[in-house]
This record gives C-alpha cells, structure tokens and sequence, in this order.
C-alpha cells in the first residue's frame, strides 16, 4: 500500500480492509515522515505495532 492510500483509509468514514501479515487490522495513525503506520489487530486490540505502510493490504 501507498502512503497517500494509508491516509483515506484512516480518514474514511467507511470500514475498508486491511491486513498485515495475514490479519485484519486497522490503521490508527500514519506518518508520512517515516512512511509508517501504527496498527492494531482487530482480534487484539492490545497488540498495537508502528509498520511500513508498504506491508498493508488492503482487500
């Protein structure tokens, strides 16, 4: 995924999917400084992680 994407997903008012690593996620921040992302699992809210947003999928 590109930053720019990363961005109108997190601003959506609409639910889009996302995965990392196999697991739906959702996309709290993005920083487009370090092109990063801070996610959390949908299954674990408590397992928060700050990841490339290149290794987000959407879909």
């Amino acid at each position: 995924m590109n930053i720019g994407r990363a961005k109108e997903i997190l601003g959506s008012a609409d639910p889009i999917k996302v995965s990392y690593e196999g697991e739906a996620v959702i996309i709290q921040h993005v920083d487009e400084k370090t092109r990063t992302a801070r996610i959390y699992s949908k299954t674990n809210p408590e397992k928060e992680l700050d990841v490339s947003v290149l290794n987000l999928i959407e879909g």
